[in-house]
């Protein structure tokens, strides 16, 4: 069972992936507990275990300021996350998919297609399919069976804007729905144990989503400098 410490600190780290948080701003214990209804102290723990994991920056005096990220970094974020996951398809696969694990990756292609089945991209939606998502490539994650892998690639995933948390719901449908598509190719892939096949498919999945991300953060980028009005990143 979940505790409140392990909540804070999701809720935390969801809102530094999200922007809810910018890079360079102070995240302050006393406002951060009121607006969560918590105490300091699980605040205090969250914070300390985001800065481990490399979110944020405790620097003296000033508190946790939330780390600044160039687009490069999180590129590169996007290239070792497609070789990890890629690796752990190729495993999976090769080991084969206990029932427990091959119904949970139906389950969520399920999801997913009766949400992309409306035929637009619903506001929603964006959380219930954010959650398949998430869920598909962490299933995949531990049908491998290598805790190297898992740990290393959550290392990458927490990478703001890098992660599979992340999905831009401001695309194109047709964005969206080849990228479930993809999930559907990987699946079917592991389901039968073609290791080779499996991996090439989660590289190019997980590089395709890097380019959408870079084309998206250079637009916005672009939109800043043009106009004076500041854009919610």
């Amino acid at each position: 069972m979940e505790t409140l410490s392990q909540h804070v600190t999701d809720t935390l780290r969801d809102w530094v992936l999200h922007g809810r948080f910018k890079p360079g701003q102070r995240i302050e214990e006393i406002p951060t507990a009121l607006a969560m209804g918590v105490s300091r102290t699980p605040v205090r723990a969250a914070l300390a275990a985001l800065a481990n994991e490399g979110l944020i920056d405790h620097q003296p005096k000033r508190g946790y300021l939330v780390r600044e990220f160039e687009l490069q970094t999180i590129v590169a974020a996007y290239e070792v996350r497609a070789v990890l996951e890629g690796l752990a398809c190729r495993t999976a696969a090769q080991r084969g998919l206990d029932a427990g694990h091959a119904q949970t990756l139906r389950d969520c292609l399920a999801t997913g297609d009766r949400i992309l089945g409306k035929g637009s991209l619903l506001p929603e939606d964006h959380e219930p399919y954010q959650k398949m998502n998430v869920d598909l490539h962490n299933i995949l994650l531990a049908a491998s069976s290598n805790p190297w892998l898992s740990r290393f690639a959550e290392q990458a995933h927490n990478i703001p804007y890098a992660s599979d948390r992340i999905v831009l719901w401001d695309v194109e449908h047709a964005v969206i729905f080849r990228s479930h598509g993809d999930h559907h190719r990987i699946v079917d892939a592991v389901l039968e144990r073609d290791g080779a096949r499996a991996e090439q498919l989660m590289r190019e999945h997980v590089y395709y989503a890097g380019i959408i991300f870079k084309k998206n953060f250079e637009r916005l980028l672009k939109s800043t400098t043009e106009s004076p009005a500041p854009i919610d990143l």
